[in-house]
Parts: C-alpha cells; sequence; structure tokens
C-alpha cells in the first residue's frame, strides 16, 4: 500500500515550522539555565581543565543553538510580518535543521562534563560523550535523511 502524502500550504507548512521551534526551545532555554548555575556549585572547582574547556564549549553551543532556534521567529517578524513566503519557510527550516547540531554537541559536552564529574575517568567522560553524539546524530539526522531518501524513491516509482 502506498503512503498518503499531501502538500501544505504556504500557511500550513509556516505554522508546523514555529510549532517545531516551539517543541526545542523551551528545553534549550532550561537546560542553559541550568548550564549557567553550575558555575556556583561547588563541586564545579573540581574539575579539571578539560571539564571546564568543555563545560564553556557546551555552554557557548548552546548559545548558538537557542540563536538558531528563535532565529526564524525574528525574521518572521521583522522582515515578513504578516506574510509567509517559501523563502522564508527555506530559511526557517534550514536554521532549525542546522539550530539542532550545536544542541547536539552541547548536549554531548555536557554529559562529557557530567560523566567526568561524577566517575571522575576522562576515557569514561569522553565514551558517555561520544555515545550521546552518535545517539543524537542517529535520530536527528540519520533517521530523518534515511526516511527522506525513502520517500523519494517511493514517489519516483510512482507511489
Amino acid at each position: 500500500m502506498a503512503p498518503q502524502v499531501e502538500q501544505e500550504s504556504l500557511k500550513d507548512e509556516m505554522r508546523n515550522v514555529v510549532e517545531e521551534a516551539r517543541m526545542v526551545i523551551p528545553g534549550v532555554q532550561a537546560l542553559f539555565g541550568f548550564q549557567t548555575m553550575a558555575v556556583f556549585n561547588n563541586r564545579f572547582e573540581d574539575l579539571p581543565p578539560s571539564g571546564v574547556a568543555a563545560y564553556v564549549a557546551g555552554l557557548a553551543m548552546l548559545a548558538v543553538a537557542i540563536a538558531m532556534l528563535m532565529a526564524p521567529a525574528a525574521c518572521h517578524r521583522m522582515s515578513e510580518r504578516g506574510q509567509v513566503s517559501r523563502s522564508l519557510i527555506d530559511l526557517s527550516s534550514r536554521l532549525l535543521t542546522w539550530g539542532m547540531l550545536p544542541l547536539m554537541l552541547g548536549l554531548s559536552l555536557d554529559i562529557f562534563v557530567v560523566v567526568l564529574a561524577t566517575m571522575d575517568d576522562a576515557r569514561e567522560a569522553l565514551v558517555g560523550g561520544v555515545a550521546a553524539l552518535v545517539v543524537f546524530s542517529a535520530f536527528w539526522y540519520v533517521l530523518p535523511a534515511v526516511r527522506r531518501r525513502k520517500g523519494k524513491a517511493v514517489s519516483a516509482r510512482g507511489g
């Protein structure tokens, strides 16, 4: 049985982009807030230089992710208020897609820091951070790419 596919209007497509951003942004902002509080924790002072560097890099990655994930709303509000264009949807989709990359890196660095602080073993921390990076990559980039490829193969066959 062929999968059912329905084309969205520009308005519906933009609404979906906004909803997708609304799902991600609160979690990223909460994580950013928790991360900024970590420096005031006594345990933070016990981190080795590699842990502090990973923490700062992770915080920077989260800041970049927030900027990219919130940019579509700013672009719409400032450049196309009351309108929806294909170029705005394409830009917004790219920002959301690529904004997940610094989020993925920031989260993986956070996991590295947490494992380093709890296990006091750089190798285990590296394994934890890399494992997180692999999992996020698989679900956020590889799985969608595979589904897109399969969808193109189905539509090329005529359904």
